[in-house]
């Protein structure tokens, strides 16, 4: 079994099909490799349900687990229960951190969000991460090398050194228009906000429509400098 401590370079030669474009291989592999020592980290964004309809031809009731901040959109949530309704046997995990935000508040000042985003991702996302992946070797995340220039290296099979685990990224050769056409094909339930130019969907005070749908996480942290909430730094 490939494990972030025994990691070497895979020579696995997935095939880059034309219609999933080596996504379907790479979960199929993933499941067969990992058994139930992989879990899905979703955002329910639209590349999320693009890979959950994929995940769940391969493995009906797979582990998704969502990062659940307490602070996301509400359509954000009534996605999560849509696609609940859709797929029954998927065990979906909500994820949550372990202080509340009246917790936090009192810790760290009110709107952590406002005067360090860093300070509150780390609280609100990458700590329930490494809870959420404990006892497990890997990770699905839908990150696609079109989605920003920190991201166009990434591969099928990654060395996870932050969350000391492999992270398999089955959606690398997707481009936007691919993940659409699937999702508009299949009928696909998503979250109405990438309808009102939210192509990127994070926690609510920290997510705003993208400027140009040349970077399409524009609409993040919009004036802070931060580009990643630090999942995938």
């Amino acid at each position: 079994m490939l494990t972030h401590a025994n990691w070497q370079e895979p020579n696995i030669n997935f095939q880059v099909d034309e219609t999933y474009k080596g996504a379907l291989e790479v979960l199929q592999w993933s499941y067969q490799e990992y058994g139930n020592e992989i879990v899905y980290a979703c955002s329910f964004g639209i590349e999320g349900i693009v890979l959950i309809d994929l995940i769940s031809k391969v493995r009906p009731d797979a582990t998704i687990v969502f990062l659940d901040t307490d602070v996301h959109f509400k359509e954000t949530y009534e996605t999560i229960q849509r696609v609940k309704e859709k797929y029954p046997p998927l065990n979906i995990v909500m994820k949550k951190p372990s202080l509340t935000l009246e917790q936090q508040a009192a810790q760290y000042g009110d709107e952590l969000w406002k005067s360090d985003p860093n300070q509150c991702c780390a609280i609100r996302k990458i700590k329930p991460l490494h809870e959420a992946l404990s006892g497990t070797k890997a990770w699905i995340s839908g990150l696609r090398r079109e989605q920003s220039p920190s991201r166009q290296q990434t591969n099928f099979l990654n060395r996870d050194d932050k969350f000391k685990s492999i992270k398999v990224c089955p959606l690398i050769h997707w481009t936007w228009k691919d993940v659409w056409r699937y999702v508009s094909k299949h009928n696909l339930p998503y979250n109405p906000l990438h309808d009102q130019g939210y192509p990127s969907i994070g926690c609510e005070h920290c997510t705003k429509p993208a400027f140009t749908m040349d970077d399409l996480r524009s609409g993040r942290w919009q004036g802070s400098g931060k580009t990643e909430c630090g999942l995938h730094e």
